[in-house]
């Protein structure tokens, strides 16, 4: 049942500046910006401190001086009707802030793959569309650079706190994840990600709490689930699978399941074009 009381959006704020948080003292973040005293909101904008900032991050890696962020709870999609909205409002930021369009960016978050938006910006816009990463999709042909972001599809390695802006996390991902919080410490972005996340995926969480207090290392959480490293070749196959879909590195694959690394090369391949 969907719970509509879920704060995605303070999340989603949350998660964007654990992802950028290397890059803190080089970026201003401005949630729910306020466009004018008429409602009329963008989700967030992250403008540089100063302009020749490179950020290395596969979803900010277009960014400019100024950007305009658009998300999408996991239950909902960025329509056609949403991208025009939004790009009107870019239009609106560069009137009323007196900027050039051309420093400007626009991203969408959404949790599916934004299928009817591409083919309109394909046939009615003749857009070109690449993905330049793994779920990113760079919208190619206007002034300002654009991007459409299927969160799901994105690398969990590089990716972790957008990732698990989703109400259908798996364990494992909890437990990824729960391990990212310990390490950062709790701060009040941290708690806005996790008061979401914990809302959204209550049963899951409860699942990997479970497994986490039962086991006392990764070894033993996948002996629980069904992952144990010590089985038959075709079971450490299917374990090796699931492990790279889940996002876990091919150290980890070979080191949990003991399988060869060729192996597992030739299982992330079938995974990728799966």
């Amino acid at each position: 049942m969907k719970d509509p009381h879920i704060p995605w959006h303070p999340a989603f704020i949350a998660a964007v500046q654990l992802e950028l948080e290397e890059y803190q003292d080089s970026l201003e973040f401005y949630p729910e910006y306020q466009l004018t005293t008429e409602p009329l909101q963008i989700d967030c904008v992250i403008i540089k401190k100063a302009a020749d900032v490179k950020i290395d991050k596969n979803f900010a890696a277009n960014f400019k001086e100024i950007n305009l962020l658009e998300f999408k709870s996991p239950d909902d999609y960025v329509s056609v009707k949403d991208f025009y909205k939004i790009y009107g409002y870019a239009c609106q930021y560069v009137y009323l802030k007196k900027v050039s369009i051309t420093n400007l960016t626009i991203t969408f978050f959404e949790s599916h793959y934004p299928k009817r938006l591409l083919e309109h910006l394909r046939k009615i816009r003749k857009y070109k569309v690449e993905e330049s990463y793994s779920g990113i999709y760079n919208v190619i042909g206007d002034i300002l650079p654009i991007q459409i972001i299927d969160s799901k599809k994105l690398s969990i390695d590089e990716n972790l706190w957008l990732r698990g802006l989703s109400n259908k996390l798996d364990p494992l991902s909890v437990l990824r994840i729960s391990d990212a919080v310990r390490q950062n410490g709790s701060t009040a972005h941290i708690k806005a990600y996790l008061y979401a996340k914990t809302r959204a995926n209550f049963q899951t969480i409860e699942e990997a709490m479970n497994m986490s207090t039962a086991a006392k290392s990764l070894d033993e959480v996948l002996e629980r689930t069904g992952y144990n490293k010590r089985v038959e070749e075709q079971k450490a196959l299917k374990i090796a699978k699931k492990m790279i879909s889940t996002g876990f590195p091919i150290e980890t694959v070979c080191s949990i399941t003991e399988l060869e690394p060729e192996k597992v090369m030739a299982l992330y391949q079938e995974v990728e074009n799966g």
